[in-house]
């Protein structure tokens, strides 16, 4: 028997991970909480609080662009597991919550005909050991239900034989036995490494430190524009006799009557110097490169125009960066889904295949941009010249992941 950590060491995990979980969720749906330092801010402002878009933003640009097609020398029927589980649903879920969070996973399950059925988890509902040679797990925990409060009411606890169902509402404990060889829970992970197996969030602690800093400067720069609008006047020289006006009404008033005093003396009216919006302006847009350079953007992607208009040509160059992440993106996804495909076939037809049959199955991703009209154009004529070149070298296939556009001839 394999010597398992345990449900209770699985719990507790995942209880220290969540809460770091959930923060992400909260800066991706702009319902984060920002330091006020206190300085600026009068005391009646203090508790409004203000958002921004930009952690959604540095997500989606990259999810949007990691469109997974299908598998290629596809000998085991993972194309068809897929599609019967909803794909255009599940890879979006899996990639956009393994982007915030690390890692997300898919949870196997057979349906009443022993079809598998495929589920995604986020990260802060599972957890698991796992096998940095396969990708897989040894062992998991996940928490399929939660109350309002939420405390778990159906968790699921996988090892290699089987599946643990406990369900707290009904106080049943269920058992489903399996002869996959490996748990039924299989993680999605972004950027992983050795020293962090389950991966990097996109959303960093950089992101997020130069988020508050940027809802700091949009604050100050609301406070500021009060100021701005209704400038601060004064009035010297007044008798004490005088009548007092009502603050509200000298400040919008079109026109305003002073007469001198017994001795012939006369009021100054003056007015302080008008507060700038630049340097919030400025501020701003240095926060907003720092966030650009962090999330593989431009300068034009958060919403700031430059100081000229880019051609074609640079705008590519300048999506480079992002190109080699969605890249590197589409390597470590492609290793979840085939591992997902694998342990469904494995349940499906109820035989421990060997991991290694898959050696010759691929994934194929649609194009990370799609190509103009001169880019179509170029990519012909290079086909044209390979394959002269080397009769063939580029299949209909290969010009489809170049293109994005299927083939529906014979």
């Amino acid at each position: 028997m394999a010597d398992y950590k345990g449900i209770e060491y699985l719990r507790n995990k995942l209880r220290l991970k969540r809460p770091r979980v959930l923060l992400r969720y909260d800066y991706y749906d702009m319902k984060n909480i920002v330091k006020d330092f206190g300085i600026s801010t009068p005391p009646d402002l203090r508790n409004w609080i203000s958002s921004l878009g930009w952690c959604a933003k540095g997500v989606d640009k990259l999810s949007d662009r990691l469109v997974f097609k299908e598998f290629k020398n596809d000998n085991f029927g993972l194309n068809e597991i897929f599609r019967m589980n909803n794909p255009d649903i599940l890879y979006r879920s899996a990639i956009n919550g393994a982007l915030i969070t690390s890692c997300d996973f898919v949870y196997i399950s057979p349906d009443k005909d022993g079809f598998p059925r495929m589920h995604v988890i986020d990260g802060g509902n599972a957890t698991g050991i796992i096998d940095q040679t396969t990708g897989l797990l040894k062992e998991g925990y996940a928490v399929l239900d939660r109350n309002d409060y939420g405390q778990p009411l159906i968790e699921a606890y996988f090892v290699e034989t089987g599946t643990q169902y406990i369900n707290k509402k009904k106080n049943e404990v269920q058992w489903v036995p399996h002869n996959v060889g490996h748990p039924l829970l299989v993680p999605i992970i972004y950027k992983p490494d050795e020293k962090r197996p389950f991966g990097h969030a996109r959303i960093s602690r950089a992101w997020m430190s130069l988020v508050q800093s940027a809802v700091r400067t949009i604050k100050r720069s609301e406070i500021a524009a009060e100021f701005y609008s209704y400038p601060q006047k004064y009035v010297t020289g007044l008798s004490e006799d005088a009548e007092k006006m009502e603050k509200w009404k000298a400040a919008i008033s079109s026109m305003m009557q002073f007469t001198k005093d017994e001795d012939g003396d006369k009021p100054t009216v003056g007015q302080f110097q008008q507060q700038s919006m630049t340097p919030h302006t400025e501020q701003l847009k240095m926060f907003a490169s720092l966030f650009a350079n962090e999330a593989d953007l431009t300068f034009e992607d958060m919403g700031f125009q430059g100081s000229n208009p880019s051609s074609a040509d640079a705008i590519k160059a300048a999506h480079e960066n992002m190109r080699l992440t969605a890249r590197a993106a589409q390597r470590s996804f492609e290793s979840g889904f085939l591992n997902a495909g694998y342990l469904a076939a494995c349940l499906r037809d109820d035989i421990q295949y060997k991991r290694e049959v898959l050696y010759m199955t691929k994934a194929r991703w649609e194009p990370i941009f799609e190509p103009d009209a001169s880019m179509l154009s170029a990519i012909g004529d290079g086909v044209m010249k390979l394959n002269q070149a080397i009769p063939g070298f580029i299949t209909k296939e290969t010009l489809s992941d170049l293109t994005g556009i299927d083939y529906e001839g014979e």
